[in-house]
Formats: C-alpha cells, structure tokens, sequence
C-alpha cells in the first residue's frame, strides 16, 4: 500500500486566549503517564470522492471544523511537560499551539481494508495513523492524519497520549468534530467537556505518590524514570494480523444462556460486557498455548465519574478511570471444558463488587498486581466500551463503515464497541501473531457463525 504525503499542516483552535493554560495531572492522568499512545483509524466511505471535489470541498470543511471543536478541547493542542524544576508533569498550552494535522493519499482497495471479511496484516494500516511526537520532558497529545482513497472514501488516523483524556472524552471530542463538521455550529444543548477545574477529581492524598513508586517497573532505566519516554513497545512485524469480529444480539443472549447452564450459581451479573470478556479471554488463552501453569492477568476500567465524591461533572475534561485489576490465575483456568464459566465467573463477581469496593483498595490489587508481575505473565486489557457510540461520527458524508483501534497489539488489548448496525451487538477488533489467530478464530466461531467485519 502506498501513501503519498500531501501536507503536514497546523491546526490551531478558534480561540483568542492570550495567557497560557497550565493543567497539573491528578491522579487518574498520572496512572497512564507511560503508556503507549492510544492509536486508532475510522473510515468513511463517499459515493463521490475525486482527488479535486476531495481537496476543493471536503478537506476544508474537515480542517475548518477541527479549529473550532480544539477550542471546546483546548488542551489537547498543547503538550505534556516534565521540567527538572518540577516534582510531575503537567499540560502547558500556549495561545500559538496546535496540533499537527497530515494529509495523505493511498492507493489502497479502500473496500478491502475497511470491511474485509478476513484477517490483515497488522502494518498494513500502520501508515494511515500518525506518529505522536514524544522526548524524554515533552510530548504532543494529539496528531491526526486524513488519507484521501480516490473515488472510495477516506479515513482519519488518531494518536492520543492517554495521560490528556480518557476513552469517554476522546468519543466526545470525535463525535463533536463530526457534528461541528456536519451542522456548522454546536447547538446550546449539545454536551462538551468543557471543565478543566482539576479539583472536581477528589481522591485520597495518599493515592498520588504511589504512582511515582511504581514508575520503575514501566521503565526500562529503571534509575531514569523522569523521562515522558515510553518503553519500547512489541515489535509489530509481519507475523501479527488483526480482525474485526461481531456477535450479533442474538449471539450474546446464547452466551448468558450458556453460562447460566453451565454455572451452578443464580448469582451471575450476566452483562454484555461479562459474557464477551470472558469468551474473548478464554478463546485468547486457549490460542496462545497449552502451557497451563502460566499467570494470565486480565483488566478493565471502571469509570469514576459517579463514584466519587462529589461527583465528577459529565462536561469534564480528562481522564476519571481506573483499572481493575484480576491477576493471580494460572492459563488452567482458561484452558479446560469449564474455562468459559470460570472466567464468567470471576468478571461476574469483580463487576458486582465495584459498588462496594473503594478506589484504595482497586488500586492496591492494581499496584500488587504491578510490582509482583511474573516473567511470562500473559496479559489482556479491554479497550473502548459498547456504551461510546463511536459510529454515531457523521461528519456530513454518513456514518463509519469501520474503526480500528490500532495501540492493540502494543498495549496488549481487544477493543470493545457497539455493532453499527444493530444495537444489543458488540464489533470486537483484536490483534494476534498470525498461528495464534488461526486458533482463536476456530474456537472463537465454533460455537455459532460469527460475522467477520
């Protein structure tokens, strides 16, 4: 697939501030200080897309709505700082920043990448994101890249740093480019993460300086851990493919099914979000080997916005999760005819206690979970949430016809959203090494046909 690089511009926000913003990081921005940017690619298909109409009309609507969405997500056209001076990094935004904006085109069977119906290489798509500018005491929060497919459509390529804003605000800020894109303003009524106020995230004192105990162990200088610089991520070569899977409705109500039988509790939190986990986790297990006493840990974030208090505002700028942490298993759980159930089981019972557990004792399992992590450990994070409607992002030409969340395979994660076009279904994106995926897919079809996205 080849790309021509059209233009890398600046997009600046439609603001006229002259002093410069400073954002200290709270304690949920801190926990994802090292970790890899958040990378995703969304496709929108246009029935008219020429290389002219393309750069004369649509382009400047895309860049023209941009400007404007930044100055309701000021922050996210600064840059992370850690100056020797201070004792944590925090977001400067100077009235001259912007945000780096790529403009491509590919030669690419746009069809074939945004609905193909079996696995592709992983780097295949690695050209439509851009990079994010990171150094050890500065770093960019947002890039973004448009590559135009001729006749076909086009996509928009995120990096994200993690530490500006969670999944939550990050689907706000693309669902309000596309309505600002689409309408030309934002209606009064409609929702925009416009508080910056850092005191609305009230957590306990102590919580804070645990993090910068455990910086080491997401370093590779472990006497160096001042430093913005993530450690080197997987190495993302040939041998690694993506899919897109779908379990329509239909197919989720079969998994509760299943679990109630082959459970022999009544007590089952039996959710969407329950069943797919532990039937992605169980397929991943089983594809990535026999060897049964190897530790698998396994998490998801919780939001916090209505678990503290106060309450955190809807309209609030940042990131406001946690992770929750279930380490302390061995492969053999996962492995056998009861595998399914057991992971059930123990997502069941970690999603019913959140009412009752505090954010102390959430991360106490998380930083346990951290410190005393073993070699060989098989890790599996689920990104993004059924609940984010990404799909709804109509920037004028219709809906996605596919996103992709491209940090998978770096970040050791599955992605979890919405169907487009059904509701009650959940599009699962994974990445695996390409024996590992032959596997999953067998075991993860073998109970009804799946839809290959």
């Amino acid at each position: 697939m080849a790309l021509n690089v059209i233009k890398i511009s600046r997009v600046s926000p439609a603001t006229n501030t002259v002093e410069p913003l400073v954002l200290p990081l709270t304690f949920f921005d801190l926990l994802w200080l090292k970790l890899h940017p958040t990378e995703r690619v969304t496709f929108y298909k246009l029935t008219e897309s020429s290389r002219d109409s393309f750069f004369s009309s649509i382009l400047p609507k895309l860049e023209q709505s941009l400007s404007l969405v930044l100055s309701h997500f000021l922050p996210l056209s600064g840059h992370l700082k850690w100056n020797p001076q201070d004792p944590k990094p925090r977001i400067i935004v100077f009235p001259k920043d912007t945000v780096s904006l790529t403009v491509a085109e590919s030669d690419a069977d746009f069809s074939r990448i945004s609905t193909g119906k079996e696995p592709h290489l992983d780097t295949e798509l690695r050209t439509l994101v851009p990079l994010l500018q990171v150094s050890s005491n500065s770093a960019s929060l947002l890039s973004l890249q448009i590559t135009l497919f001729p006749n076909q459509g086009f996509s928009i390529g995120t990096s994200v740093h993690h530490v500006v804003m969670d999944g939550k605000t990050a689907s706000e800020f693309h669902k309000s480019w596309a309505h600002i894109c689409k309408h030309g303003t934002i209606p009064q009524d409609f929702d925009l993460p416009t508080v910056l106020d850092r005191s609305f995230i009230n957590v306990p004192a102590g919580l804070e300086p645990k993090i910068f105990e455990l910086l080491p162990y997401f370093s590779e200088d472990k006497d160096n851990t001042r430093t913005l610089t993530p450690r080197p991520a997987r190495e993302i070569s040939n041998d690694v493919v993506r899919v897109t899977l779908e379990l329509t409705q239909v197919n989720i109500e079969k998994l509760k099914e299943r679990a109630k039988t082959e459970s022999t509790r009544s007590d089952l939190h039996l959710s969407t979000f329950v069943v797919t986990f532990a039937y992605v986790l169980t397929s991943v297990v089983k594809a990535c080997g026999e060897d049964g006493n190897r530790p698998v840990r396994f998490m998801y974030a919780v939001d916090f916005r209505n678990r503290l208090d106060p309450p955190v505002p809807l309209t609030y700028f940042g990131n406001c999760v946690l992770p929750v942490d279930l380490n302390g298993y061995e492969a053999t759980t996962f492995l056998g005819e009861n595998g399914f159930v057991n992971g059930v089981e123990i997502l069941s019972d970690s999603v019913k206690g959140l009412g009752s557990r505090n954010i102390e004792s959430i991360w106490e399992v998380y930083e346990e979970g951290t410190k005393n992590r073993k070699v060989g450990t098989q890790i599996l994070t689920v990104t993004g949430s059924n609940q984010f409607g990404i799909y709804g992002s109509d920037f004028g030409w219709g809906r996605p016809v596919k996103t992709d969340v491209m940090s998978l395979y770096k970040n050791n994660e599955f992605s979890m959203s919405a169907r487009r076009d059904e509701i009650g279904g959940v599009e699962i994106g994974i990445s695996l090494k390409k024996c590992e995926m032959n596997v999953f897919l067998s075991l993860f079809t073998s109970d009804f046909p799946i839809i290959k996205k």
